[in-house]
């Protein structure tokens, strides 16, 4: 008769159903918050991490990426697709999954979904820096782009940085309307606007999020005028930007990992000698951040790997005690580590 998997051959699985009831329960304001910090925190911990650019296969319909990395205790990885055409399909744009393991054994500790978890992570990330580079008690945001990750970046720019109000403006009108309708009870003022130019008028941040696998020009120089911090999280691969090169040249830029930003973000538009700086070294104080209230702080964000890392482990640690999660039977564990062979006769 088969024998019971051992307790080493579980691991706890966040499903979907399950990830929306932690952040329910949790409350995503909170969540974000402490997303927040703990990104942060590994931010202030950069050396300690293996960094590489993401592992991508590009087609003509989009791209499929792992995004591996390494404390030297922990492992992670997510897997992660950008179909920009997927929504004409009925299907999401990003869907994606994510794994935590241990250095010591290689045994996995966590799966979970991470389609949720990266628009939460992307949200932390995003406010994470506008703490620091956006111009001080700013208020109004500007959110270019009303798909999915749209209202994760309000409610974390509301939870994270304070602000009062969103200016919502997408192409397509029922993409606003789907975002202020699920924003009408969140606290914020939300303004419906009917173009890029008006939604950034009066915002000290511009959030920059469309999916079209293009050189694009979603902000032009003339529109954007000083002393705004501008969060670009839309171009992430190459041949897919949203600012006009000429912004670049009038601001201060802070990248995660510049030999993948290099590659995937808007600063592939310009030469190799453009200066940037990788967003940790503001946090450790070698370098400066904000310098005047005129400047231009653009955060040309791709996503890295970190990041997922940092949400995989806030996930973790908090599902000690709770039922936000079902143990799956995912690793052979034979009675002798040396005879799988013998494990496999006796499941006969």
């Amino acid at each position: 008769m088969p024998t019971a998997p051992s307790p080493l051959a579980y691991i706890p699985f966040v499903s979907v159903e399950n990830m929306m009831r932690f952040v329910h329960h949790f409350g995503i304001e909170k969540i974000l918050v402490e997303l927040t910090d703990a990104i942060e925190a590994d931010y202030r911990r950069w050396d300690l991490f293996e960094k590489i650019p993401r592992l991508a296969s590009h087609s003509r319909d989009g791209v499929i990426e792992l995004m591996p990395t390494s404390d030297g205790e922990a492992f992670s990885f997510k897997y992660v697709n950008g179909h920009p055409s997927n929504t004409a399909k009925g299907f999401q744009t990003v869907a994606a999954f994510g794994l935590l393991a241990r250095v010591d054994t290689g045994y996995p500790l966590m799966l979970t979904e991470m389609t949720l978890l990266t628009a939460l992570r992307t949200a932390a990330t995003s406010a994470m820096v506008a703490r620091h580079l956006a111009p001080g008690n700013a208020k109004v945001m500007a959110m270019i782009g009303n798909g999915a990750q749209a209202e994760f970046q309000a409610l974390a720019m509301k939870a994270v940085v304070g602000i009062e109000e969103v200016r919502l403006y997408d192409i397509d009108a029922s993409a606003t309307a789907k975002a202020a309708r699920n924003l009408g009870d969140s606290g914020l003022r939300v303004v419906s606007c009917t173009s890029a130019q008006d939604a950034i008028e009066g915002a000290q941040i511009i959030t920059t999020c469309t999916a079209d696998k293009a050189y694009a020009t979603i902000l032009t120089d003339n529109m954007v005028g000083s002393g705004v911090h501008i969060n670009a999280i839309g171009g992430d691969c190459p041949g897919k930007t949203e600012l006009h090169k000429d912004i670049l040249s009038r601001a201060v830029t802070f990248v995660e990992f510049e030999p993948q930003t290099r590659i995937e973000g808007e600063i592939q538009q310009m030469d190799a000698s453009y200066p940037v700086t990788e967003f940790w070294r503001v946090l450790s104080g070698d370098a400066e951040g904000r310098g005047d209230a005129r400047q231009i702080t653009l955060f040309d964000s791709v996503g890295f790997a970190t990041e997922d890392f940092s949400a995989l482990r806030y996930i973790y640690s908090k599902l000690q005690g709770t039922d936000f999660f079902q143990q799956i039977d995912i690793l052979a564990d034979p009675d002798d580590p040396r005879d799988l062979f013998g494990m496999l006769q006796r499941a006969a």
